[in-house]
């Protein structure tokens, strides 16, 4: 549910996963509802990305997508925004999709680029594709900004210009995965669409993003230690750079450890793993052809996750 005051979308949201069977072929509904349960408690999160890249929403069909909308709003629809990923290299698949959602209790969408403008794309091309996925449910929308090293899938400066004027637009997930580019996209948005949020979303990097200004974060971090990200945001935000020093060198060996480790495909199944040595997944299953992880890797998680939970 989209609250009422003023800058409704700001806020840390959790980008959920998507707990599957031991074959990784079925939703596992019940550890599912639990996950989502379990982050919703959570004081500071402010809503939920469900369906994300770390929801798979790359391999999963498009009844499961319903489905993991439809979980999410049965348990907190009342109490947290949901915002349902929507990945497709089709726009009208990808507008299929965006009425789902709507239609299943989603709050609002965020269009992901599909995967093959990592190859090349084109400004009319992209404002196409937004358009289109958006024609009919009229969702409020945030946009994603792909990582420096994705190709075509990060935006130009011209494009993510084009982008904030769409009207549904209220925020970016800004995952640049970099600094730099992080600090450039972020003054030109607030230069010419200052009502969009611009959320630091680079797991890696959300301390020094935080400090640069933001208004949020969608992360995946933030639904395997919620609490740990919550108050590394919230002390940023009030300006104790000393404590958030100190919960930064609690994120800083996860997040590595995740994203930071090659190869980065294994990322989603590394956040399974923690949720699994955590109590949360019974199993880390992934959908093939994502392998399972070594027991060296999952014990590095482990360690990882002890000096994270020690915050």
């Amino acid at each position: 549910m989209i609250p009422t005051h003023a800058d409704p979308f700001n806020g840390v949201y959790a980008a959920t996963l998507c707990p599957l069977d031991a074959d990784g072929r079925h939703l596992d509904e019940a550890a599912l509802a639990r996950h989502i349960e379990t982050v919703a408690n959570v004081d500071g999160i402010a809503g939920l990305l469900v369906n994300g890249h770390a929801g798979e929403n790359f391999a999963l069909s498009a009844a499961d997508k319903r489905r993991v909308v439809e979980i999410a709003h049965a348990v907190c629809g009342n109490r947290l925004i949901i915002v349902a990923g929507v990945n497709s290299e089709d726009s009208y698949e990808a507008q299929a999709h965006t009425n789902d959602a709507k239609q299943a209790g989603a709050d609002a969408m965020l269009l992901f680029p599909p995967f093959s403008w990592a190859l090349s794309t084109d400004l009319d091309t992209v404002l196409t594709h937004h358009r289109i996925a958006n024609a009919e449910a009229r969702l409020p929308m945030m946009l994603y900004q792909a990582g420096v090293a994705t190709g075509g899938m990060a935006y130009t400066p011209q494009m993510l210009t084009a982008l904030v004027g769409l009207p549904e637009v209220v925020a970016i997930k800004e995952g640049s995965w970099e600094t730099a580019a992080y600090e450039a996209n972020r003054r030109l948005i607030k230069s010419i669409a200052p009502h969009v949020a611009v959320m630091a979303s680079g797991d890696e990097h959300l301390f020094t993003c935080f400090a640069l200004g933001t208004e949020g974060s969608l992360v995946s971090l933030a639904a395997v230690v919620p609490e740990l990200i919550v108050a590394l945001y919230r002390a940023v935000e009030r300006g104790d750079l000393a404590q958030a020093q100190q919960l930064h060198a609690h994120v800083y060996p996860l997040a590595k450890a995740i994203y930071g480790t090659a190869p980065g495909s294994h990322a989603n199944a590394r956040l399974k793993a923690c949720l699994h040595l955590l109590g949360q997944f019974p199993q880390p299953s992934m959908r093939p052809p994502i392998p399972p992880l070594s027991h060296a890797e999952m014990a590095r998680l482990d360690d990882a996750l002890a000096i994270a939970t020690s915050a």
